[in-house]
């Protein structure tokens, strides 16, 4: 038992160490690239954990012991998005009609673009259930998934690389787009791609990752509250 024990702890530290020290080599790539969107952290960070996994064939459950340590920060870490909404909370203020307007739009597209996309592919009804609720925060996902009767694990994965894609072309593509707007952009990335396009967003400005917060925040909220009734008229 004594030896179990030693041998979790052990996995936890080492899987917890190799995380942070390859994000930390991840920021420093990506700032050596002049912050490019596509250098995204977590993508960079996580490509070569996932090959070891694969290619050692360890277990999940144990990268995922020191996984469990940084879950428990994520909630603190969302939690303190209110500084900065506090600080720019006039801002939002004053545009809280028209927010709350693309707020809609946005949260609608998303679940019927994830959902559309898995459907036309052939997906099975699990696979589209667990694609609608690729645009919200992990944690919210997770549960909305578990009430639809989707897969968390699978909605946890789609959730993870829509924020990774979203972070690293929901700048160009607003470029592209003629959007120029921080407020716009970062609802756009609060959206479309909740907590990683959420951090992309506080790399550009304190303004765009307050918006982008916001939206990731409501955008949670008025999906868990709406997926569930969507679903469940249609199946």
């Amino acid at each position: 038992m004594r030896i179990e024990s030693w041998l979790m702890g052990y996995q936890l530290f080492f899987w917890l160490g190799i995380t942070l020290v390859l994000y930390w080599g991840a920021l420093r790539l990506q700032q050596k690239l002049g912050g490019s969107p596509l250098a995204n952290p977590v993508l960079v960070a996580s490509a070569p954990i996932i090959a070891y996994l694969a290619l050692s064939e360890t277990p999940f459950t144990s990268y995922d012991l020191g996984g469990q340590v940084l879950l428990f920060f994520l909630g603190p870490a969302t939690v303190a998005l209110a500084v900065p909404f506090f600080r720019n909370i006039q801002r939002v203020r004053h545009v809280m009609g028209p927010l709350l307007i693309a707020l809609s739009a946005g949260s609608l597209t998303a679940i019927i673009s994830g959902a559309g996309i898995a459907f036309l592919l052939g997906a099975d009804k699990a696979t589209v259930l667990s694609m609608s609720a690729k645009s919200i925060t992990t944690p919210i996902a997770m549960g909305v998934s578990e009430e639809i009767g989707a897969l968390p694990v699978l909605t946890a994965g789609f959730v993870i690389a829509a924020g990774i894609i979203g972070a690293a072309l929901g700048g160009p593509l607003l470029t592209a787009l003629g959007v120029r707007d921080e407020r716009a952009r970062g609802l756009g990335l609060g959206v479309a791609a909740h907590g990683i396009g959420t951090a992309r967003a506080f790399q550009v400005s304190p303004l765009m990752g307050t918006f982008s917060g916001v939206a990731m925040t409501l955008n949670g909220i008025l999906t868990a509250l709406l997926l569930p009734l969507v679903w469940k008229f249609f199946f």
